[in-house]
């Protein structure tokens, strides 16, 4: 299983009532195979330009697991699913990863050692 990073935009009239939307790409990620590590809600924000006739969408973030053949598959549904404007999903750079990990440990040890 291999991480990866799921932004979705979901259409704006969606906002007050997202559950069934959100349900929907988790169960498309859960029945690929995947497993949702986090999921984070950055609410309606404007476009940088329109989008389906649209100026605003409602952003979704998910850190996610997937087997090698579940990102095509998981693509290929987004693409025809209504409440999705649009979607990227992208691997997260292992390297990256380990780097940042071992800055925030760094810095926790150092704000621990300036706090005595």
């Amino acid at each position: 299983m291999k991480d990866y990073e799921l932004t979705v935009l979901f259409h704006p009239d969606l906002e007050m009532n997202i559950d069934p939307a959100l349900d929907k790409v988790k169960k498309i990620i859960e029945s690929n195979g995947g497993k949702i590590v986090k999921e984070e809600n950055e609410g309606k924000k404007r476009l940088a330009y329109s989008i389906k006739t649209q100026s605003f969408a409602v952003y979704y973030f998910f850190d996610v697991q997937l087997p090698a053949a579940a990102p095509a598959k998981i693509s290929s549904t987004l693409n025809i699913t209504d409440e999705v404007l649009r979607y990227l999903l992208v691997t997260v750079d292992e390297r990256k990863a380990k780097l940042e990990a071992k800055r925030k440990a760094r810095k926790s040890d150092e704000e621990e050692t300036t706090e005595e």
